[in-house]
């Protein structure tokens, strides 16, 4: 994921001020000076960097800081608040019309910055909020890109708007709003087209939408693997027709991050959200302060439980921590313990928002957790019977071969997934203070699986 290399070097360079008793006014320079080379490797825009740098020094050199109990704990501190204000402070949600009032979204972007499933994925989110979108296809020169809007709208539940690849998108924006007015739909969004790079006719024809209807929210869709050219495209945007905010597309990719910490002080527009993945769900609210965290190796565990809460379903949760309290779950409980993690993305996605979770740690445990083990896991214990998956004690020398035949692995692999799993039913009964109780409660929400 974005900001992993970042993350570990800053880690770093944390570690080795907290591993001092005072700091010198040089120690402090010494950390700074590889904070900015870091943020540099990470494609932050250069002035944003000599200015977070010179804020974090300024605060970080003062009396009460260099004096203090810790003064390597106060430096990180100053280092995570300020990078909160690098990424905006607050938590920027899309503007709406109150009630029954019609706002129109205009979604813009290049082509390949994922703007048309982002338009999707945004839709699904208000319509949670309650309220009544409209998916509106004026992209009317990619191929298939209508379909690929019709498809995804049908996905989420959303009607989708089109007059076919014919009409101007400007007359398509206009006839969409009648038709939502007609409907009672409180939420107009246009997928508009995108260019392989920034063009007058593309920008003519935004302006021209703007000029035919009411727009008003424009939301930008950035490709956050593309590092300073984001930001670049975010500025031009900006510029030319003017934005409210950023969606940061393909933040689970191989991306340096940078663009996440340059958007917002080189446009002066919010991140509304990040893509974290393919799937329709894979969209989250961007909070600053909560990639702060995870960007210093804090983790998020707010998100994580938000994620837990719209993906789990707390009655099978609540029933399968009584099992596993009592030692009495299955391999049926073990599926769909896996079933319920791959929901809420992976273990990848969950680990990298425990705090203290290390990017080389995670890799040690995405080695012994990768996709193709646990679909071997998977495949030995489909290949069990109902009776051998609700009770493991009855598998004998015999059963195992028959069951390591059915899955087309070695009777090792068997064997040692029927040890691991008998060692977890062991554990969990000689510690029942890990599945229950106030330490996993959270804002009144408990965390399944000992997690």
């Amino acid at each position: 994921m974005a900001f992993d290399s970042l993350s570990e070097k800053l880690q770093n360079v944390f570690k080795s001020l907290r591993s001092k008793g005072l700091l010198t006014e040089d120690d402090v320079k010494a950390a700074l000076k590889e904070v900015k080379l870091a943020l540099l490797e990470a494609d932050v825009n250069f002035k944003v960097v000599k200015q977070f740098v010179k804020s974090v020094q300024e605060r970080a050199v003062g009396q009460d800081v260099m004096n203090g109990l810790n003064p390597g704990q106060m430096v990180i501190k100053i280092v995570n608040e300020e990078l909160v204000s690098l990424m905006g402070s607050e938590t920027t949600e899309i503007a709406l019309k109150p009630g029954a009032e019609i706002t129109v979204i205009m979604m813009a972007g290049l082509q390949g910055a994922g703007k048309t499933t982002t338009t999707a994925k945004i839709a699904g989110k208000l319509k949670q909020k309650g309220k009544k979108p409209l998916l509106v296809a004026c992209d009317v020169y990619r191929p298939a890109a209508i379909q690929q809007l019709q498809i995804n709208g049908e996905k989420q539940g959303v009607e989708v708007f089109s007059m076919g690849d014919r009409h101007k998108p400007a007359d398509i924006a206009r006839a969409a709003l009648e038709h939502a007015r007609a409907k009672e739909q409180n939420v107009v969004i246009l997928d508009t087209a995108g260019r392989l790079h920034i063009d007058q006719e593309m920008m003519q024809e935004l302006c021209e939408i703007k000029s035919q209807i009411e727009v008003h929210q424009t939301i930008l869709v950035v490709d956050a693997m593309t590092g300073q050219d984001a930001v670049n495209v975010a500025n031009t945007f900006q510029d030319k027709i003017g934005i409210d905010g950023v969606v940061l597309t393909k933040l689970d990719g191989d991306t340096r991050g940078g663009a996440a910490l340059s958007i917002r002080a080189v446009t002066g527009k919010p991140i509304l959200y990040v893509g974290m993945g393919e799937k329709l769900s894979d969209l989250e609210q961007f909070y600053p302060d909560r990639m702060a965290n995870r960007i210093l190796g804090m983790g998020d565990v707010l998100t994580l439980i938000e994620k837990a809460q719209e993906n789990i379903d707390e009655e099978k949760a609540r029933e399968l921590e009584q099992k596993m309290k009592k030692a009495e779950f299955g391999f049926d409980d073990y599926l769909e313990s896996m079933n319920q993690m791959k929901k809420m993305g992976g273990i990848t996605s969950m680990l990298k928002m425990m705090p203290g979770i290390g990017g080389s740690q995670i890799a040690e445990i995405e080695n012994a957790m990768d996709e193709k083990k646990m679909a071997r896991i998977e495949g030995i214990i489909y290949s069990m019977t109902p009776k051998e998956r609700a009770n493991p004690s009855i598998l004998n020398p015999s059963r195992k071969r028959r069951i390591a035949r059915g899955a087309g692995v070695d009777i090792s692999e068997v064997n040692r997934l029927v040890k691991q799993f008998e060692q977890s039913r062991k554990m969990m009964k000689q510690m029942p203070g890990m599945m229950g109780g106030k330490s996993r409660r959270r804002g009144g929400f408990k965390l399944p699986f000992g997690l």
